[in-house]
């Protein structure tokens, strides 16, 4: 018998990015894509980037649950928003590594501290300085070098959000041990879990529990969120590719490691499901 899982995807920030790269991080305008709600699955079980090196052995491999099939309502669609955002930059206290690895600033040891007469500890300020020097080791003297040029010029970077928005994901499968696990660990998640991003933190409890039933016959009988602004939600469901109105996607997560990220084409179709007399509701707010 097939069953599917509920989870409620809902806080002040979402983003969920189909093209993202570091200066401009988008987000999907829509709806969450199944890569990032399989991501934050695998996150939940313990699933490590590089599946070779977890700190948990039992953590289910990405085939597994990319496996599952996917759906998601937009119960309230939110606002897109653009955060104005920058990297590096700034007047930051001296530290002792930053004079032995930079030419720079290495005439600044040579400055005296600031001498207090309250029992505190002197500072040392310098006018530019950003971050900690990047790639550092030891040279054949064995003295600290750092291993790649030092910017100090801040970074403007454009990143996206859904603000205030809410939604009901699913995933299907045949194997309900394998969803009730799932639930589980989205209440006891062995890692942070996320909204697409790491500074959007879930506002509400993402498990909704295991019910029997499709993802078309869960959702169907699944009421709107109680803070929803549609009374009629769309709803992105997969399918085969030879289904009507069936649309291509690439977010079918085929690998999440850092340097080796990794997507396929899948199929979903858009429609409206109309929700007759639901079963499954929400809890008060």
């Amino acid at each position: 018998m097939t069953s599917t899982l509920l989870i409620r995807l809902a806080g002040p920030l979402q983003a969920w990015g189909t093209a993202s790269r570091f200066l401009h991080r988008d987000t999907d305008p829509e709806r969450p894509t199944k890569s990032g709600v399989i991501g934050m699955l695998a996150a939940a079980d313990g699933h490590h980037r590089d599946e070779h090196d977890t700190d948990y052995s039992d953590a289910l491999p990405l085939t597994t649950l990319a496996r599952l099939r996917f759906a998601v309502r937009a119960d309230r669609p939110g606002v897109l928003i653009r955060d104005y955002h920058s990297v590096g930059g700034g007047r930051f206290p001296i530290r002792p590594r930053d004079l032995i690895l930079d030419p720079k600033r290495a005439e600044a040891s040579d400055r005296v501290a600031t001498v207090s007469t309250t029992g505190t500890f002197g500072t040392v300020e310098l006018q530019s300085w950003y971050g900690a020097p990047k790639g550092i080791h030891r040279d054949g003297s064995g003295h600290l070098q750092a291993g790649v040029t030092i910017n100090r010029t801040p970074l403007i970077t454009t990143r996206w959000y859904l603000s205030d928005a809410a939604f009901v994901a699913a995933v299907e499968s045949s194997n309900r041990t394998l969803l009730e696990r799932l639930a589980d660990r989205l209440d006891y998640p062995r890692r942070v879990l996320w909204l697409g991003r790491k500074n959007c933190p879930p506002a509400e409890r993402l498990n909704h529990g295991v019910h029997d039933g499709n993802l078309e016959s869960v959702l169907a009988r699944t009421a709107l969120l109680p803070n929803a602004t549609e009374i009629a939600p769309y709803y992105w469901i997969e399918c085969d590719p030879d289904e009507h109105d069936a649309v291509a996607v690439m977010d079918q997560p085929v690998s999440y490691t850092s340097r080796n990220r990794a997507h396929v084409q899948r199929w979903e179709r858009r429609q409206r499901i109309p929700l007759t007399a639901p079963t499954i509701t929400w809890e008060s707010e």
